[in-house]
């Protein structure tokens, strides 16, 4: 997307629309058992419909929503949204409630997809990307607190998100550069930038989401079956991992790209790493509660640094939008491989298959983020980007006054020089026109 939007909160709040529903989903799959006689197994595959459907519509839209502009898709989501996820609420047949599931779903994907492609046009991405997930976790939050005081069975959870859905709507008339307004978007030709690292990037996500998710589906039966806790200890101890996760992401937002995106990127996966270790062999209220709450604390930090990275790698926010559908596909699976693990192995050797992985996928990862990451430019340094045939050289000391960029400049155009060329024995020199400091017109010499 070749227009910046003019602030980030049009973003944010379709990102929460967006978001929502897979924050929910403990509480959506609980009450479809509950209320509508699933099966636990049979619950949690609507849920995977429903994050399934949403990254079918995030990976149909990658590269797209230029195309139509900002604002027609985000609102053609947020409708769908709320008319699959109300329809949900009121539905009392399981296909009902199904087909409505995946129609809520595919709205879903839909808003998230525009707002990762807005988000990659920021000039912070990482540091929008992270007011978007703490948004969106703290009204989860606040679902979370009273939702379980209201009843409601299976339709409460699914109002509430059709309920945002159509509050985040005002939002999208400050969603600039939408192709009927008239108003001019962005070329949509051109190859997909970065391949390798995007590939990379959103296989590892994929894994990595579906090994948090894996611990997440079955960390309650471990608090209960394996530590001896009670549910309303379990709870407590998910309320205060939760507030953990606010104050990460509110730091990663305060902390930017000081350290840049590898430090964060592969410390934090180790930590995770320790965490899932720690939590599923777990035999008493101290363990687990220590690593549900230092995972929950890191894991938002880290996901809002591969969101930011993954926007780095295209401005036009396609690997945003690949990346991000490859983790709804992680968090889908998630659920269904620590339920077959922990069967199959228990928990504490499912939580170091989950931490082995978790470790294997934090080396490709970062070195993505170093080998995309960038620096800025400094005088006397040469820098490369995206095997450009000329590079810009920064000027060396004793250059001329204003020649030399700024510290931490973005990267200026790259102007190829014509040398100069020998026809018929005669040195003919062809005239060359530069930019000036300022970007402007520069001298025209011959």
């Amino acid at each position: 997307m070749s227009s910046r939007p003019r602030a980030a909160w049009p973003l944010v709040a379709v990102f929460t629309a967006g978001y929502l529903a897979a924050y929910l989903l403990p509480t959506i799959v609980g009450r479809l058992s509950a209320h509508l006689g699933l099966a636990p197994a049979q619950a949690g595959l609507v849920g995977s419909a429903l994050l399934l459907s949403s990254a079918c519509a995030g990976f149909a839209l990658a590269g797209r929503v230029e195309r139509y502009g900002p604002r027609t898709p985000a609102r053609a989501g947020l409708v769908l949204a709320a008319v699959g996820y109300g329809g949900a609420a009121l539905a009392d047949s399981v296909p009902l409630v199904v087909l409505s599931v995946v129609a809520g779903g595919l709205g879903s994907g839909t808003a998230t997809a525009v707002a990762a492609a807005g988000i990659a046009a920021q000039r912070d991405p990482q540091r929008t990307s992270s007011l978007g997930l703490l948004t969106v976790s703290a009204t989860a939050g606040v679902l979370y607190l009273t939702i379980p005081h209201l009843g409601g069975g299976h339709r409460l959870p699914f109002a509430s998100v059709a309920l945002v859905a159509l509050l985040a709507w005002p939002a999208t008339a400050r969603l600039c550069g939408d192709a009927a307004s008239g108003e001019p978007s962005a070329q949509v030709t051109g190859r997909l930038p970065h391949r390798r690292s995007g590939l990379v990037l959103a296989g590892g996500m994929l894994v990595w989401s579906m090994a948090q998710n894996a611990l997440w589906g079955v960390s309650s039966r471990i608090g209960v079956v394996q530590a001896g806790l009670s549910e309303v200890t379990v709870g407590a101890v998910f309320a205060a991992a939760l507030g953990a996760g606010l104050l990460g992401v509110a730091g990663a937002g305060l902390l930017g790209a000081r350290l840049g995106r590898a430090v964060p990127i592969g410390v934090g996966t180790v930590v995770i790493a320790v965490s899932i270790v720690l939590s599923s062999s777990a035999r008493g209220l101290g363990s687990f509660a220590t690593g549900e709450v230092l995972w929950n604390a890191v894991y938002p930090v880290v996901l809002s640094y591969l969101i930011g990275l993954a926007a780095s790698l295209d401005v036009r926010g396609r690997w945003a939008v690949l990346a991000g559908s490859a983790s709804s596909v992680g968090v889908a699976c998630g659920p269904l491989l620590g339920s077959v693990l922990s069967e199959e192995a228990g928990y504490p050797a499912m939580g170091l298959i989950l931490g082995a992985a978790t470790l294997l996928v934090a080396a490709p990862v970062t070195a993505v983020a170093l080998h995309t990451g960038g620096r800025p430019l400094a005088p006397g340094s040469v820098r490369r980007r995206g095997g450009a045939p000329a590079a810009l050289l920064a000027a060396t000391t004793g250059s001329l006054p204003g020649a030399v960029p700024k510290l931490g400049s973005p990267e200026q155009a790259v102007t190829e020089l014509a040398a100069p060329a020998l026809r018929r024995g005669r040195l003919v020199r062809s005239a060359i026109r530069t930019a000036g400091p300022d970007g402007g017109p520069g001298q025209s010499n011959t």
